[in-house]
């Protein structure tokens, strides 16, 4: 299942987010968008949030979006 998390270097809950990914071996792509202006408005489009970590679980038709550090809907969308 295809993983990526739209975060930024100073955001508490995206490394809180990593580090559930990795206590969980969930392998995912990391997206900084302080640095990606393009990445970043993707991100807008996809959640219509500014705000970070965005997490998109899946591809296409069967995306999961996850705001924030949502530990149990982030479970339950991975079924850990």
């Amino acid at each position: 299942m295809k993983v990526t998390i739209y975060s930024t270097p100073t955001c508490p809950y995206c490394k809180m987010t990593k580090e559930f990914f990795k206590e969980n071996n969930v392998e995912y792509t990391d997206i900084d968008v302080a640095a990606d202006k393009e990445k970043a408005q993707e991100m807008i489009d996809k959640s219509g949030q500014m705000g970070v970590p965005v997490t998109v679980i899946g591809e296409g038709d069967n995306e999961e979006i996850v705001i924030g550090f949502d530990k149990k809907k982030l479970k339950d969308v991975l079924g850990i």
